[in-house]
């Protein structure tokens, strides 16, 4: 018989038979009187405190964000910025101090682009002839070619883009953070949602979407790259209906007592909301994430009709949807770092461009078609660029070594001027020259279209006011906000 004081959680749980998601779900039900609604719930509706709906700190132009990661670092001077001199004087001998990441393959050739540019759409954004369908979309976005994190490795670069300063671990990210300040407008689906790669994670892992020293509750939940995209989410069939209800009341009950001697615990907190969310999940992200549901012409237009874009097709696809179903903010990362063209950049750019292309600019496509652009606010890019100088010998197997001093990002929706370049790199690509833009600057443009304040935004955490950009230098970048 149970009893006010009962035995540990731990033993609770180990002698009672179904596990955490159904419990959570026979509670809901047993509370509301019904299975979890599809789509998003109320505003606010039986959240915990901490992911209620927050206002913002003045109207914002988004209210949610799908980041497209490209971890590896996409060539620039190959896809988005055109240099005609990098190209004229290309297998000379550049003349400017560069700094390599690999030492023992570096060459100070100017390696001119081996594709041809054009000028695309009403506005005349030059593109590169390996992503024709971006082509397609360049009146609805901004391309800024100044991005600079003055750091050519990977992680430290990642880093910075994440979580606001070069190289440190440990901190929440970007999309921890959008989660903290703005709260969620579903309950029944995580605020912060991961897509995974078939590859494997991308580098730095689990640092790419870590809460840090932010509550557990705003975490990012990765769902796995191929189905099942979530283990467990059905109860047994014996241990479904009306066993779940009585099993997960009783535990609904023992949870309230049990916080309440434990109040402002965060982890707990965290870990009951988890159980309950399992519930909502059990109904609500099976919907979500079952694309065969949309029409074919759609999944069409993602490129799901094709092998070589239907893994990332559909991550996009999904992403659409959760954004539709009241999810905040997105993220699609790609593993093994393919836009890593250290050589054979020949074969190897145009492989990788023929995967993502099509499915980028679907996603752009279909949020306008569903007037959801407007309130979306969609990244492009990785984390640095490539080198105008050749790595390794000038022939076939020729590729381009990290370059953080300089290359290009887009954005669209949400409150971002379409139809625009910002900021220049020099002559042959190599350094952002004109109107640079910082993963600071990045971070505090992103914070203000959705309404927050980056020196506003802020967690007291180890004797100190804690911010994102961590109260350096950053600027609002209003020149491409529409």
């Amino acid at each position: 018989m149970w009893t006010d004081t009962p035995a540990t959680r731990r033993s609770f749980l180990a002698r009672t038979a179904g596990g955490v998601g159904f419990f959570a779900l026979a509670h809901l039900l047993h509370r509301e009187g019904l299975l979890a609604a599809e789509g998003p719930g109320k505003p606010g509706e039986n959240l915990p405190a901490s992911l209620a709906p927050r206002k913002p700190h003045f109207a914002p132009k988004a209210k949610a964000m799908i980041s497209l990661f490209m971890h590896g670092g996409p060539s620039h001077v190959d896809l988005f910025d055109p240099k005609p001199e990098l190209t004229k004087n290309s297998g000379k001998e550049y003349a400017g101090d560069v700094k390599y990441s690999f030492v023992n393959r570096a060459s100070k050739k100017l390696f001119g682009s081996p594709w041809k540019f054009a000028k695309h759409g009403k506005c005349g954004t030059e593109v590169s002839e390996l992503l024709p369908h971006t082509a397609g979309i360049v009146d609805d976005i901004a391309v800024v070619r100044s991005m600079h994190t003055g750091f050519n490795g990977h992680e430290v670069s990642i880093r910075y883009f994440h979580g606001g300063i070069a190289g440190v671990t440990g901190r929440p990210t970007m999309g921890s953070w959008i989660v903290y300040g703005l709260g969620t407008e579903t309950q029944n689906l995580p605020a912060y949602m991961v897509l995974s790669d078939p590859a494997g994670p991308p580098v730095d892992a689990a640092h790419n979407w870590n809460c840090g020293f932010l509550p557990p509750l705003y975490q990012g939940t990765v769902l796995r790259p191929q189905e099942p995209r979530i283990l467990n989410l059905d109860p047994p069939s014996d241990a479904a209906g009306e066993v779940q209800k009585q099993n997960l009341a009783l535990l609904a009950e023992l949870n309230s007592k049990h916080l309440a001697t434990r109040p402002g615990e965060a982890d707990l907190e965290a870990r009951i909301a988890s159980y309950e969310l399992a519930a909502m999940m059990q109904t609500s992200a099976k919907e979500a994430l079952d694309v065969s549901r949309e029409p074919d012409r759609v999944r069409s237009m993602y490129g799901l009709d094709r092998p070589e874009t239907r893994d990332y097709g559909t991550r996009c696809l999904i992403a659409r949807r959760l954004i539709e179903r009241g999810v905040r903010f997105v993220q699609i990362f790609l593993g093994n770092q393919p836009w890593d063209n250290h050589n054979t950049i020949t074969t190897g750019l145009p492989a990788i461009c023929k995967r993502t292309d099509q499915p980028a600019a679907a996603l752009v496509k279909d949020l306008k078609q569903r007037g959801l652009l407007d309130s979306t606010l969609v990244h492009w890019g990785g984390e640095i660029g490539r080198l105008p100088v050749c790595e390794g010998e000038l022939d076939a197997k020729a590729g381009r070594d990290h370059n953080g001093q300089g290359f290009t990002n887009w954005l669209a929706g949400g409150g971002i001027k379409p139809g625009i370049t910002y900021g220049e790199t020099d002559e042959v690509g190599h350094k952002a020259a004109v109107n640079v833009v910082t993963p600071n600057d990045f971070q505090a443009t992103v914070l203000h279209l959705l309404g927050l304040d980056h020196d506003k935004l802020v967690y007291h955490h180890g004797g100190r006011a804690q911010r994102l950009t961590d109260g350096r230098p950053a600027r609002v970048v209003n020149e491409i906000l529409a």
